[in-house]
């Protein structure tokens, strides 16, 4: 066991509490990072409002990435010393896993990164012998160290900035996987994105490096569709000063779309993008709602259109391929993931989350 600084979720609507707890010992499939940096995710904030199905008192946290300190015997393709992006867990061995698709894991992705709890039951996490609920994500990572396993624990170069990583492993995934790997947009082609936060924004470069032709966000801050111009958006859209999402995005691209990326779960948005798409176009979907899990669609348009509709988690990616893969392309200045965020220390994690929610800080990443 050893000593732990983490930032602990205790109840709905509360700010996070700073407290010295104690890491369980790891298991022999397990390794333990020391944490470099943690991003802040939707995800987070939504399990500590119990929008997701988290137990609390819980240690958040799943966009960490550290330094390899200790692996178990079981685990043979890390090391200590090395550099990783800590990432969702799956089984790791069941067809969809075997097949490159570990985010649809065939044991389920609620209950290995919601239960925050070993596959046994077991705690990772107590506070002077009580439990504190761990390893969401298979990480908890708002901490200054995390257990995670190898499965979930991505090996990176060690040239790139450690602490700027870790997003990499959730939200930034999300949305540049989504556009790459799954709905895989060609080059000239339209892409409407609605929501400019983290995900959103990682969808627009993605779009850039596939050379979209015109890449339009919708967004009601005016500093991230700013930003988004700056990344390689090509026009943005202030849903808070038009009455007409889809009038706007036909002003500019009037035969419509070819593909739309939604973040915001909005069922009004959701109906202006099906009305500004071409036929054969695609829709990605990855926002969580916050009050109500359906979204209905005009069955009639889906059809006369011949749309496609794609649910997507964690941008329907392997991250032991993709992490890497981001990591070169922002070396190379192609995908410049440092203009999102902004550095904090953990124990000023509540500030940040004042930040993220007025919209002057896109992605927070909090420093141990």
């Amino acid at each position: 066991m050893r000593e732990l600084t983490a930032a602990v979720a205790t109840a709905p609507g509360t700010a996070f509490e700073i407290h010295q707890l104690t890491l369980d010992a790891p298991r022999d499939d397990e390794v333990v990072v020391r944490i470099a940096g943690v991003g802040i995710c939707h995800s987070d904030i939504a399990a500590r409002e119990q929008q997701l199905p988290v137990p609390l008192p819980a240690v958040l946290g799943h966009e960490g990435s550290g330094v390899v300190e200790f692996v178990g015997k079981n685990v043979s393709d890390l090391s200590p010393g090395d550099n990783v992006v800590l990432s969702f867990l799956s089984c790791g061995a069941c067809f969809t896993c075997s097949s490159g698709n570990p985010s649809y894991c065939e044991r389920g992705f609620l209950p290995q990164n919601f239960s925050c709890k070993r596959s046994d039951g077991s705690s990772t996490i107590h506070n002077d012998g009580q439990e504190i609920h761990g390893n969401f994500f298979g990480q908890s990572s708002f901490a200054n160290f995390a257990l995670a396993k190898s499965v979930n624990a991505i090996k990176v170069r060690s040239d790139a900035p450690l602490e700027l990583l870790g997003p990499l492993g959730c939200g930034v995934q999300t949305g540049a996987g989504s556009i790459l790997e799954v709905m895989k947009c060609h080059e000239g082609s339209d892409i409407l994105i609605t929501g400019g936060g983290a995900v959103g924004l990682a969808a627009v470069m993605a779009a850039s490096i596939c050379d979209c032709r015109n890449i339009i966000v919708s967004e009601p801050h005016k500093a991230r569709r700013q930003l988004a111009l700056e990344i390689g958006a090509t026009h943005v859209i202030d849903p808070t000063a038009s009455d007409s999402l889809s009038d706007e995005v036909r002003s500019i691209v009037s035969v419509g779309v070819d593909y739309a990326f939604d973040t915001t779960a909005s069922q009004a948005v959701i109906n202006s993008i099906v009305s500004v798409m071409k036929p054969l176009g695609t829709l990605g979907l990855v926002g969580v709602p916050t009050d109500n899990p359906s979204i209905s669609f005009d069955v009639i348009s889906m059809l006369a259109l011949g749309l496609k509709v794609h649910g997507i988690t964690e941008g329907g990616v392997n991250p032991k391929v993709f992490i890497p893969h981001l990591v070169d392309l922002f070396l190379e200045g192609r995908f410049p993931l440092d203009r999102l965020c902004t550095q904090y220390p953990l124990i000023e994690i509540n500030s940040a989350l004042e930040e993220i929610h007025n919209g002057s800080c896109v992605k927070a990443i909090l420093i141990p």
